[in-house]
Formats: C-alpha cells, sequence, structure tokens
C-alpha cells in the first residue's frame, strides 16, 4: 500500500529557467516524508524528535529526474515503505505530473538518537507501525 499526497510547483519552488529547482525536490520530497510519517505511521517528528528523542536522518538517496516540472504543475508524490531494518527504513518515492513520471527517489533513513547522534533500534511502537506498513504493502 502507498501513501500519496499532491504539492503545486510554486514559484519558490523554480529557477530562472521556470522549472523545479533540484534542491527544492528535496525540501518538497522530506516534507511528504514527514506527512506519512505522521499520518500514516503516527508519529509526527514533533514526538519523534521530541518525547521519542528518536530523528530520521536520510542516510542514503538515488534520484533520477526523469521530466522538468514547471510553475503550477501539480505533482503525485507516491511513497513506499520497501524495507525496515533494525535501525534502517527503505522507502521509494516516485512524483508524476499526470500520467508522466517526473522524478524516482529512493533513500535510506536511520534512527538515531538525539541525545548522541549514534543509530539505534526503531522504538517498539513505531517498528511496529512501520512493519504493519510493510505487510500492508505486501502482495498475497
Amino acid at each position: 500500500m502507498s501513501y500519496q499526497t499532491q504539492v503545486k510547483v510554486r514559484f519558490g519552488h523554480c529557477d530562472p529557467a521556470g522549472i523545479v529547482y533540484f534542491p527544492r525536490y528535496y525540501e518538497m520530497l522530506n516534507g511528504v516524508v514527514e506527512d506519512w510519517f505522521a499520518e500514516r505511521i503516527g508519529f509526527d517528528f514533533r514526538a519523534l524528535h521530541g518525547e521519542l528523542q528518536s530523528g530520521v536522518p536520510t542516510a542514503h538517496i538515488e534520484t533520477d529526474f526523469k521530466a522538468p516540472s514547471r510553475l503550477g504543475d501539480w505533482l503525485t508524490f507516491e511513497l513506499k515503505a520497501l524495507s525496515l531494518g533494525r535501525a534502517s527504513l527503505a522507502l521509494s518515492i516516485g512524483v508524476h505530473c499526470g500520467d508522466e513520471l517526473r522524478l524516482h527517489y529512493q533513500s535510506t533513513l536511520v534512527c538515531v538518537d538525539m541525545r548522541t547522534g549514534k543509530a539505534m533500534r526503531w522504538p517498539d511502537a513505531l517498528a511496529q507501525r512501520l512493519t504493519q506498513e510493510l505487510e500492508q504493502g505486501t502482495p498475497s
């Protein structure tokens, strides 16, 4: 099962050529991940960073830019959880405008202890929700 959301390309996302400047994509992608944690997993970043003292920095990114996006385009972001490790989470996000793939992104997040900055095992309740998300996305 995937998580989908839409983002409108705004003036501030674009470079002088009128297309999305690539670093702005990463801001949008991070926002989608943050929304997924809050809306689908049930742990917003405030709870993660505050009460759980856990961060989820990106340890690895692969991005293929397939076609430009322009001011006013509505982009559909489709996030899928791929795998869960002791302290890691692999994600895939496809970004489309209509039927056209604009960008494909894969990343690995790592759960870290905010006090030490070191990788830590996913907190039990969070690991349970992430496992459920993976199981829902696995075909029977």
